[in-house]
């Protein structure tokens, strides 16, 4: 694989290129975000990839989480927003950049997964117009930058139910790795004319009140730790959770994992508090998904 490194395509205009302000940005998200918990063992996060003015605070209350000094390699699964695919994709890259420092990947673990003849590779155009992977990955890159770990990219296109279990399988023995850390880059609903959905339940109040309702029912759906269940609720209500494919890959990685797991959802927003089908918002979620001692230990 060549030595190509994936610009930061989305810097200056979905945050700043400039490293001392963005630092600066994300510290104070930092700040604002809950501690770690003594004795947690966290395996998978799922964050939010907005512009960090929208979605920042909620990011870091998964990246506030992380224990940095055990990550030797990152799995970042995103979905794909402007390329049409019904599988997985790996990064052509060596190397993505970020205002912190370029990030390695891992070339190696990118040459295992191509080898299992599932995944497809991604041209370097269609790798830099994605920010689902870019946000998470900068995000990563600074409160990680001390840490010498590699990232796997992986884009996740329009994947049906028996793909999604087929990665989560051969995806399942590096989630076993306890050196290992995997990050699903996700919103929540998007809701307004502008995103082609309006679904309003009535019963549950205003447009905004149903959206957080909406939002609600799927973060309890994932909360199961039931592919199945996550499925069926989006069949149900077509809601337009955009990382709702990796979320999927995730779900079936647990159902083939050793351990038992539990999610806690660390913080929710919405960008506006919608009135009217005139109005547009995005939701915003914070996962943690651990190892529950407990459920392990029984």
């Amino acid at each position: 694989m060549s030595s190509i490194l994936r610009q930061a395509t989305h810097a200056g205009s979905w945050y700043s290129a400039r490293a001392s302000k963005l630092e600066k940005e994300l510290d104070s998200f930092l700040m604002s975000a809950a501690d770690k918990k003594e004795d947690e063992h966290i395996v998978a996060l799922i964050s939010p990839h907005a512009g960090y003015s929208y979605s920042g605070r909620t990011a870091a209350f998964v990246y506030k989480r992380i224990a940095t000094n055990s990550i030797k390699r990152v799995f970042l699964l995103g979905p794909s927003h402007h390329h049409y695919s019904e599988t997985c994709m790996l990064s052509t890259a060596s190397g993505y950049q970020s205002p912190f420092g370029n990030i390695q990947l891992d070339l190696e673990v990118i040459g295992e997964l191509k080898s299992s003849g599932l995944f497809k590779m991604m041209s370097l155009e269609i790798d830099e117009a994605e920010h689902s992977l870019e946000m998470c990955s900068t995000f990563l890159a600074h409160v990680m930058r001390d840490v010498n770990f590699k990232l796997i990219p992986i884009m996740v296109g329009g994947t049906s139910f028996e793909t999604e279990k087929a990665f989560g399988e051969i995806l399942s023995p590096y989630f076993d790795d306890p050196e290992t850390l995997f990050v699903i880059s996700s919103d929540f609903c998007h809701w307004g004319r502008r995103f082609g959905y309006t679904y309003h339940n009535k019963t549950w109040g205003t447009p905004h009140e149903s959206i957080r309702e909406l939002d609600r029912l799927g973060m309890e759906a994932v909360s199961s730790l039931d592919p199945l269940r996550f499925r069926e609720y989006l069949r149900e209500y077509k809601n337009t959770i955009c990382g709702r494919h990796p979320i999927g890959i995730l779900l079936q990685i647990l159902k083939f994992s050793k351990h038992s797991y539990k999610v806690e959802w660390a913080d929710y927003r919405n960008s506006e508090a919608v009135q009217s089908s005139a109005d547009s918002s995005v939701s915003y979620a914070a996962g943690i998904v651990s190892i529950d001692r407990i459920g392990s230990a029984s």
